[in-house]
């Protein structure tokens, strides 16, 4: 008879508190990169700053939520 295996946490997810500041710094990060990048390339502007805030949150969200 196999034995089944279970997280010890229940297998919930983690979201403490340093990985909120984590993710925080990690979207941070993602930005000011994005911008540097757009920059370097040629794609200054309002669009492109509102797309580096939307991906650089959904990254730093992930990061929290997946407690990385």
């Amino acid at each position: 008879m196999a034995a089944k295996l279970a997280p010890l946490d229940g297998g919930a997810i983690k979201t403490s508190r340093a990985s909120l500041i984590g993710g925080i710094a990690v979207a941070i990060g993602v930005f000011v990169l994005w911008l540097a990048l757009a920059a370097d390339l040629g794609l200054r502007g309002v669009g492109s700053a509102i797309l580096g805030g939307a991906v650089s949150l959904l990254i730093g969200l992930w990061i929290w939520r997946a407690d990385l």
